[in-house]
């Protein structure tokens, strides 16, 4: 039995029923479900999740607006789940703190995976984690706590979702090596075949945003135009 609990939300009863119906087969018991965006601030507000499926539309908000919104309380990987098929969705999604992005129609399997890769990842990386010394490392420009899962950028700590975390430790883990996009996909999210690049290219400019002193021009997460990226360490005497 899993005991990861997973938090469905989706405004149509019959995706929610189905869903659920799917992940309890699969053996996932600790499911709840929420109908409207205010329903799953309530919920996430009175216990912790382990991962949220989430619908990009919804009667009283948007998931954009409402992931917006969990991030600023919680880190929770979030698997957006929607009917329109766009890259701009997609871009605007990942962009906003989502994790994943799957739409419908969606083949029930392909959900079951992509939720068991997020569960995966997640526990090989606070394994991981907990194995690790340092587990923190100081860069000055920014401080990365990794058994406290905290960025410190500042002197003040920045709310950070849990894959863009995890793609800093593993950049931070393999400083100044050369990662495809891909391979930085299948490290991260374990799902080579179902993802791509414009996930990677995403998360990176979101770090950026909060590492670099000027995004447009990064000096930490470097890319090396038709390669791929790498971490540069900056200097201690570095700020942002």
């Amino acid at each position: 039995m899993h005991s990861r609990h997973i938090l469905l939300v989706d405004d149509e009863k019959g995706i929610l029923t189905m869903m659920e119906t799917l992940l309890r087969k699969e053996g996932f018991q600790r499911i709840s479900t929420a109908a409207t965006g205010s329903e799953a601030l309530r919920l996430l507000e009175a216990q912790p999740f382990d991962l949220i499926v989430l619908d990009v539309m919804l009667p009283d908000t948007s998931g954009f607006e409402l992931c917006q919104r969990i991030r600023l309380i919680s880190s929770v990987p979030i698997l957006f789940v929607t009917a329109r098929s766009g890259d701009l969705d997609k871009v605007m999604g990942l962009g906003l703190g989502g994790d994943d992005y799957i739409t419908k129609p969606f083949y029930p399997l392909e959900l079951v995976a992509r939720i068991q890769a997020q569960l995966r990842r997640q526990s090989l990386y606070q394994a991981a984690v907990v194995q690790q010394k340092p587990s923190v490392l100081d860069y000055g420009a920014f401080v990365l706590d990794k058994s406290a899962g905290q960025i410190i950028v500042g002197g003040a700590e920045i709310i950070c979702p849990a894959k863009e975390f995890e793609l800093l430790c593993f950049l931070c883990d393999h400083p100044k090596q050369v990662f495809t996009a891909l391979q930085l996909y299948d490290n991260i999210w374990g799902t080579s075949l179902m993802g791509d690049e414009k996930t990677v290219v995403i998360h990176i400019s979101r770090l950026r945003k909060k590492l670099e002193a000027d995004p447009r021009d990064p000096k930490i997460i470097v890319n090396l135009r038709g390669i791929g990226y790498k971490f540069v360490p900056p200097h201690k005497s570095s700020a942002v």
